[in-house]
């Protein structure tokens, strides 16, 4: 037997071996895409700042949202149509690789995100990093002359590591790249590079400076049945909310493409509605509203906040703006949390802060990511409470959400077992058939 043979029976027969080799190597490329998609996001994160204290400091600028709308609409139309999908086309490369995301998702969302909110469109922050830190991660696919199994780590990694420093929560950072691409489960074969990317690019940064909002829910009740079933029932209207917002947001996408057949003309139209909006009823649900999810927490607030949060959101995006859903989703379930104190007998922050997790949780389909979520923002004390929430949230979203490209890997009820492998696009279009 030759030395080759004999070096490559010992390889195999011994587990240790390539296990300790593709940690090494994931260790390393995954420190790289950490590194960077927190760069990414600290950059971000410091413009986002910027933008939103101009603005409150600077109203007027509200009026120019329709031109800023124009600017992002014809700049995707003309030189981004390839990236125009954003979220979605990561988890479409996931299921199924065809090509690699161009480098210019990354600067092209961050200018239209910061655009958007500096004129006051109300949107998010999760969707800009995840694209940010996808469309990073996904160039060392060449640079390393890796195949499309290691494509889908990459891809995984970026996500994970965009979530988790945009939030400063590694462990649903983490998760949230295992869990988001299929709907009902998880794929373990990125958890490796997946936790390595998200820890370092949540320590990269917070190491440039960025401090992330802190909450506080200072009382928790004792756990018992009837406290448990509080919880079930609040997390059935989070769940109800995190559908209505899916449902919403997606029929002004389609009602914007109906009506307005030059892509780059909806958000332009879109903002004069909102700039006028915003002129009757002031900048109440501008931008991301971290100030009124804080103050959710601990005073009652109008009824209203969440339903109008929504339809702005939804309209915001639905129309073209770019941005993510998830700080908007915090604010609707951190308000309607605050207002289920009414006739739910739980303390107002926790409402909130289950709310604040819960309806991302139905939104997204990501029940175990938001739950970690809850704990690393609000502790382990509220763990049990927001579990349930993000559970129940999850199944009574039923087979809707924020991301289209999302498969069913798992339905939530025997009954929808057809919708086993379609993806929450292809559902919508069926039931728009009926």
């Amino acid at each position: 037997m030759s030395i080759p043979e004999k070096v490559r029976r010992i390889y195999h027969s011994t587990e240790l071996i390539p296990l300790l080799l593709f940690s090494l190597k994931w260790l390393f490329i995954a420190s790289i895409i950490g590194l960077l998609s927190g760069a990414a996001s600290a950059i971000f994160l410091i413009l986002l700042d910027w933008a939103t204290n101009y603005r409150e400091l600077n109203n007027w600028i509200i009026a120019l949202l329709p031109i800023a709308g124009l600017a992002i609409g014809y700049t995707y139309y003309s030189y981004g149509s390839d990236v125009v999908k954003g979220n979605n086309q990561l988890l479409e490369e996931i299921h199924s690789p065809k090509q690699m995301v161009p480098l210019k998702m990354a600067p092209l969302v961050l200018c239209s995100t910061i655009i958007t909110h500096l004129f006051g469109g109300s949107a998010g922050r999760e969707g800009t990093a995840v694209q940010m830190g996808g469309s990073i991660a996904d160039q060392f696919t060449k640079i390393f002359n890796l195949h499309d199994r290691d494509r889908k780590l990459l891809l995984i990694s970026g996500m994970s590591a965009g979530f988790a420093s945009v939030f400063g929560t590694p462990l649903a950072g983490l998760v949230f790249g295992l869990e988001v691409f299929l709907a009902g489960g998880t794929r373990y074969t990125a958890i490796l590079p997946a936790l390595f990317a998200a820890l370092i690019a949540d320590w990269t940064c917070r190491s440039l400076g960025v401090v992330h909002t802190v909450y506080h829910i200072p009382f928790i009740p004792k756990f018992t049945p009837i406290t448990m079933l509080y919880a079930v029932v609040a997390g059935l209207f989070f769940g109800l909310t995190a559908r209505a917002f899916s449902v919403i947001m997606h029929w002004f996408q389609h009602q914007f493409a109906r009506f307005v057949k030059t892509p780059y003309l909806r958000p332009f139209f879109g903002g004069i509605i909102i700039a006028a909006l915003f002129y009757f009823i002031g900048t109440r649900y501008a931008g991301l509203g971290i100030p009124l999810i804080k103050q959710a927490f601990v005073e009652p607030l109008p009824y209203y906040d969440f339903i109008l949060k929504l339809l702005f959101t939804a309209f915001t995006l639905g129309c073209g703006f770019k941005g993510g859903e998830v700080t908007p989703l915090f604010f609707i379930g951190a308000t309607l949390g605050n207002i289920l104190t009414f006739f739910i007998p739980l303390p107002l922050s926790l409402l909130a802060g289950m709310g604040f997790v819960a309806v991302f949780a139905g939104a997204s389909n990501t029940p175990i990511a938001c739950t970690l979520m809850g704990l690393e923002l609000f502790g382990i004390e509220s763990g049990l409470f927001i579990a349930i929430a993000c559970i129940v949230a999850y199944i009574f979203s039923g087979h809707s959400g924020i991301y289209g490209s999302q498969i069913i890997e798992i339905p939530k009820h025997a009954l929808f077992g057809r919708h086993s492998g379609k993806s929450i696009q292809g559902i919508r279009e069926e039931r728009s058939n009926v």
